[in-house]
């Protein structure tokens, strides 16, 4: 008996740090997407200086990392030998460590997320069958980029959608318009619109204009309505789009979002 009980102490307990590990990187998957909690890693480490979690950073999501130093940071060269200093010196700015707990406090569960995502593209695969679904994972910027997509990956910068009336929002100038999308509910619209205008980019020789960029970007938007089975984008050129596919019957999603008219 009493081997046994060991036994089944020690499988516990395994049980219980393999449960630990996975809830600090992945949401418990219930659909075709679920979030990769990198951001719950990254505030380990920008808030304790953990190593390990720096350790958890480079050598399981490389790509995540070096995007948020190069791309959305703009703080060096992951590669710099001085750049592990940099990043943690970054965050020690008392503004980002009260976003970083203000990220953790709203989305400590983001199931709600994972269905919206899960259930959106489901959606998009029946208009757009030909796209791929891309790794998506949570990060905590510097109210920079909301949504950042490349290389098979979608990263939702979770603070940018602290709510339409977050107090940093208003300190720094965000307009109402702004923060109205700056809310949790814009997530998912905002992923789909992203990964469309990647997948979907207006011509380079259409991008000096204006009128061209905002047409491209209604239709878009119309899409992700379709999508989302609700009108979170009203703007005139949605409207356009709409009266565009209204006399273009049979007018599939893809063609709509690859002509130049």
């Amino acid at each position: 008996m009493r081997r046994l009980y060991l036994f089944l102490l020690l499988t516990m307990l395994l049980c219980i740090g393999c449960e630990w590990r996975l809830g600090n990187s992945v949401e418990e998957p219930e659909g075709l997407v679920a979030v990769n909690r990198y951001d719950r890693i990254q505030s380990l480490y920008l808030t304790t200086g953990d190593v390990s979690a720096l350790q958890q950073m480079n050598t399981e999501y490389p790509q995540q990392t070096r995007t948020l130093i190069e791309n959305v940071l703009h703080i060096g060269k992951v590669n710099d030998p001085q750049i592990n200093t940099r990043f943690l010196s970054f965050y020690q700015d008392t503004t980002l460590q009260t976003v970083i707990a203000e990220t953790q406090r709203q989305y400590a569960d983001m199931t709600d997320i994972n269905k919206q995502l899960s259930d959106a593209f489901e959606n998009l695969l029946k208009l757009l069958p030909n796209l791929c679904i891309p790794e998506v994972y949570a990060q905590i910027g510097s109210f920079d980029q909301s949504i950042i997509v490349g290389n098979d990956l979608l990263g939702i910068s979770l603070d940018k959608y602290l709510g339409a009336d977050y107090p940093l929002y208003l300190k720094f100038g965000y307009s109402d318009e702004q923060r109205r999308q700056m809310d949790r509910s814009f997530i998912v619209p905002d992923c789909i619109s992203f990964y469309l205008l990647y997948n979907y980019p207006l011509p380079e020789d259409q991008e000096d204009s204006r009128q061209a960029r905002d047409q491209h970007m209604g239709r878009i938007q119309w899409v992700v309505n379709r999508v989302m089975k609700r009108s979170f984008f009203n703007t005139p050129y949605v409207k356009e789009a709409d009266r565009y596919m209204r006399t273009h019957r049979g007018l599939s999603a893809g063609r709509l979002l690859t002509i130049s008219e």
